[in-house]
């Protein structure tokens, strides 16, 4: 082989091992929540004509437990509980579930969950729905 057939061919080898090792450009949109993003949101967030911070994260926190979670952490300041419980009937699933509790006005607490199934979110509404419904008979005994 020619010496110029040798620097050529070394040149292209080496011009694709840098575009190899060039990291891909992110789209600029890459954090934008997609239109599932939104409609799982939805289903996740209420909010309540609640005051006291306190008094949501206590109905947050007595809600969880009558559905059989164990409180891992609640941080007030922050807004956030954290929750847990076996699922049934295979005791080695576990159910995460993360509470953030927020200011929406003056007079409104927007309250959200995130559920997860063994590391994979939980979409399905009626989880959703059964803990608000929950919270609401929670939050009914808390101010009562």
């Amino acid at each position: 082989m020619k010496l110029e057939n040798v620097r050529g061919i070394l040149a292209v080898v080496g011009l694709v091992l840098i575009e190899g090792c060039a990291a891909p450009q992110p789209s600029p949109d890459l954090l934008a929540p997609t239109e599932a993003q939104m409609k799982i949101r939805s289903l996740q967030t209420r909010s309540f004509d609640l005051k006291d911070r306190q008094l949501a994260m206590r109905g947050v926190i007595a809600a969880l437990q009558d559905l059989g979670f164990i409180i891992e952490r609640a941080n007030e300041s922050l807004g956030l509980v954290t929750a847990a419980r076996f699922a049934e009937p295979n005791f080695y699933d576990v159910v995460g579930v993360t509470v953030t509790v927020r200011s929406e006005t003056e007079n409104r607490m927007m309250i959200r969950a995130n559920a997860i199934y063994n590391n994979k979110p939980i979409e399905d509404p009626k989880v959703y729905q059964n803990f608000f419904a929950t919270l609401e008979r929670a939050l009914f005994v808390t101010q009562n």
